[in-house]
């Protein structure tokens, strides 16, 4: 008996009641996908449910679903990865991480002796605006978002790598307290003036949960947790038994294939977080690339099923929104797809849901027959009980 989940980094689908507080107003990043691109393939998504749910604005529903479908929201209030993460394992933070629009200079002073930018920015745009720069003075250049994040970037030929990772470790050391933020990232890029490109050596340095998450209790109950992609990071190793830190979607959606192919190993819990929806298409306002993503991700789709064993389960979700047809390059507040998948499992609609720890909860229950004491299990079995 295994559960996978399966993060669709950015995903959303629809804005959340309070996303005017947030400056989302009107964000829909599966809805407005497929409305300025005009179509979106993804037959195998469609088949499980996905465009059975809840204002979702795909294309008409055809058929019965054959996983049980819905839509979350976010109780923390917030929209980073972070705190998304931590909310789908169970962990609810209250209050927040901390936004900025600029850090104090006095912090930035005694983290660099040099340093330059210190502003909400693009992670492309501002290598562009500021890299040459960069290249003369040898200056890491510093940025933030409406997320709670404090970026480095570096050329890797000007702070090589181990320089870069060492002064973010010190970032995130000093980023404590009232300037807590969820995560310092390495953002390596290489190549020319007018020709910068970001790498795959970013590297994101994240602080341990602030309590007890699924990982944790999977842990104490002595099952095994893989974790894909960046999950290590997300929840600083806590809980997580292996790690496959892929950097891209293909591929994270191998490894994923290729650990539920493994019957041998000793995997309870397969979580995999597909990082290019958000990295490569959200934040860049790219809704072609983003489309392309999905579309890519649903002809693999049949592959992962069929890699399933009789009493597995697949969970579908994502973390937060990230609507590539906004003007801002930010991530977006907004609901999440459900999507609960298994031989065992009902298919039914499971409308929507008030806290994204429901995943958290349905595991547990899953892998341990115990109650997670936030959020609600949300399948049932053929015989009309729930797991």
């Amino acid at each position: 008996m295994r559960v996978c989940i399966i993060v669709l980094d950015s995903v959303g689908i629809g804005a959340l009641p309070d996303a005017a507080n947030f400056g989302d107003t009107g964000t829909h990043t599966l809805g407005n996908i497929y409305k300025k691109r005009g179509k979106l393939d993804l037959p195998h998504l469609y088949t499980l449910g996905l465009n059975h749910i809840e204002d979702v604005r795909l294309p008409k529903p055809v058929g019965v679903p054959t996983a049980a479908y819905g839509r979350m929201a976010t109780v923390t209030r917030a929209k980073d990865t972070t705190s998304g993460h931590w909310e789908l394992a169970g962990l609810v933070m209250e209050p927040p991480f901390a936004t900025f629009k600029a850090f104090p200079e006095e912090l930035l002073n005694a983290w660099s002796a040099k340093w330059i930018g210190n502003y909400p920015a693009s992670g492309t745009q501002i290598i562009d605006d500021l890299g040459a720069t960069h290249m003369e003075t040898a200056a890491p250049i510093v940025y933030t978002s409406a997320d709670s994040v404090f970026q480095v970037a570096a050329h890797e030929e000007i702070i090589p790598l181990p320089e870069l990772y060492r002064l973010c470790e010190c970032a995130r050391a000093m980023l404590v307290g009232d300037n807590i933020v969820g995560r310092v990232i390495a953002r390596p890029f290489i190549g020319k003036p007018g020709q910068f490109k970001r790498t795959e050596n970013r590297r994101d340095y994240a602080v341990p949960p602030v309590g007890e998450t699924l990982l944790d209790a999977l842990e104490k109950q002595g099952k095994k947790t893989l974790g894909i992609g960046k999950i290590e990071d997300i929840f600083c190793n806590q809980g997580v038994t292996y790690v496959n830190h892929t950097t891209n979607n293909p591929d994270g959606i191998t490894a994923t294939i290729n650990a539920l192919k493994d019957t041998t190993a000793d995997v309870d819990l397969i979580f995999t977080n597909l990082v290019d929806f958000d990295m490569h298409f959200g934040h860049r306002n790219d809704t072609e690339g983003y489309a392309k993503a999905l579309e890519y991700f649903d002809d693999q789709l049949p592959v992962i099923q069929a890699a399933l064993q009789a009493d597995d389960l697949l969970i579908i979700t994502a973390d937060h929104g990230c609507d590539p047809t906004t003007p801002g390059t930010d991530h977006t507040r907004e609901y999440v797809p459900l999507l609960v998948y298994g031989k065992k499992i009902v298919p039914d609609n499971l409308g929507t849901r008030t806290t994204l720890a429901d995943v958290a909860a349905t595991v547990y229950q899953y892998l341990c027959g115990a109650t997670w004491p936030v959020g609600t299990n949300c399948i049932t079995t053929p015989g009309g009980n729930a797991v």
